[in-house]
């Protein structure tokens, strides 16, 4: 057979237009050719390599990563794009390992927080360091979850605890103390937060022994330390940076690590074959404290009304965010302009947000506002142009005036809790 490369001058037109009705089947057809995924880069009519600016990870000409307006890029995107991520991603089996590095994650709103995935990212760095060696990353969650991606974050074994919910550190400590003698974990990693990682992880250390490295933010491979490795902590408020050998247990900040995304792994159960201490009589969990949504910060918010310059009656949407229970955000054009305050604005220049849901009303989407909503699970986009990068980025989109659409989402909401008492 000929070694010459034959070219389809019309399957390369259609991979360059993307309106064309095959361009995602024929961009598929080309990566499966090139190894896998969407066609990176293709060979053009006069020989020169042409590179496809909308693919992930795309590389713009001065080494500037470029951001894909069309959402594939943006935090989850939709469930097609999620799915088919996921199974290109390798997966990654150790059937017997080595050691393990246990995690145990806040689980804020029963899903992996940032901050747990940057610190399953890190305990994936202690377990994959030896590759003649390697280890499993264990997680101990408790209580219920909703969270469907512990494979993706990393997760070797998973021990769930459901038995275990609500605020109860003695039975949580108990339960990591059967997890201790059972399978003795290499390390124990713990998220410094208010959340209830910092807590636990000072009673575990306590009920161990061990004297733990706090406010951890980074890890440096060192043969001389005991177990390999250094890391370097914040202390004095913040100011300065102590460095020590890493010990078994350790408290980490929030981007301690990169969190996993190249590879899936297969989350195993596993089961305690020791029963669990009962909880102590002496603590009661009384619930969660009502909180108003207006005083929540919009890095912790869950459920983000945000307004941008197509917002007209804003009267309205102050309504509308009290009757959802919503925390109010803004794009950078309302705050400029005086309708919303500077710690309000959502985006680069404003906060990251990670909200369980993101509404965005009026807001064309610039592009400094889709990175600060990279990160959310769902977005819903409110607008009059159905071409804007707001409605592409948007898993749920709908083309009208806000005000009206605001209008009627707040008379079903009214009318459902009418319903509820009436039927109570």
């Amino acid at each position: 057979m000929c070694d010459i490369q034959r070219r389809d001058p019309r399957q390369e037109w259609i991979a360059r237009n993307r309106l064309h009705p095959r361009h995602l089947e024929v961009l598929a057809d080309l990566g499966g050719q090139a190894g896998g995924g969407a066609a990176r880069e293709w060979m053009g009519p006069h020989g020169l390599i042409r590179r496809n600016p909308h693919g992930a990870g795309f590389i713009g000409p001065n080494g500037v990563k470029r951001i894909d307006r069309s959402g594939g890029q943006q935090g989850q995107g939709a469930s097609g794009a999620r799915a088919s991520t996921a199974a290109s991603k390798p997966r990654v089996d150790i059937e017997v390992p080595a050691f393990l590095v246990a995690v145990v994650p806040d689980m804020a709103g029963g899903r992996l927080t940032g901050h747990d995935r940057d610190l399953l990212g890190l305990a994936r760095q202690l377990a994959d360091a030896d590759p003649t060696a390697r280890g499993a990353v264990l997680a101990v969650v408790f209580g219920e979850h909703k969270e469907d991606d512990f494979a993706g974050a990393g997760v070797d074994r998973l021990l769930h605890l459901a038995e275990i919910d609500g605020f109860a550190p003695e039975a949580c400590l108990g339960a990591l103390v059967a997890a201790e003698q059972a399978w003795t974990p290499r390390h124990w990693l713990l998220p410094d937060s208010k959340l209830g990682g910092a807590d636990l992880g000072r009673r575990l250390a306590a009920r161990l022994g061990e004297r733990p490295a706090t406010a951890v933010w980074q890890l440096d491979a060192d043969g001389e330390a005991p177990l390999g490795w250094r890391c370097t902590a914040r202390g004095a408020a913040g100011t300065l940076d102590f460095q020590r050998p890493l010990p078994r247990l350790v408290l980490a900040l929030a981007e301690c690590a990169e969190p996993v995304s190249e590879t899936r792994h297969a989350a195993e159960p596993l089961a305690l074959s020791v029963a669990l201490p009962s909880q102590l009589a002496r603590i009661e969990d009384l619930g969660q404290v009502a909180v108003d949504p207006a005083g929540v910060a919009l890095s912790e918010a869950e459920f983000i009304l945000s307004a941008g310059n197509g917002v007209r009656d804003w009267d309205a949407f102050h309504h509308a965010a009290e009757v959802l229970g919503a925390t109010e955000g803004a794009s950078r054009v309302a705050v400029d302009d005086g309708f919303m305050a500077r710690d309000r604005q959502v985006g680069a220049t404003g906060t990251w947000v990670t909200a369980r849901v993101y509404v965005a009303v009026g807001i064309s989407g610039a592009i400094q506002h889709l990175q600060g909503i990279q990160t959310c699970d769902k977005v819903v986009a409110i607008n009059m142009d159905p071409g804007c990068d707001m409605i592409k980025r948007a898993d749920l989109a709908v083309i009208g005036d806000s005000a009206r659409v605001l209008e009627a989402l707040v008379a079903l909401v009214e009318q459902s809790r009418e319903e509820k008492r009436n039927a109570a």
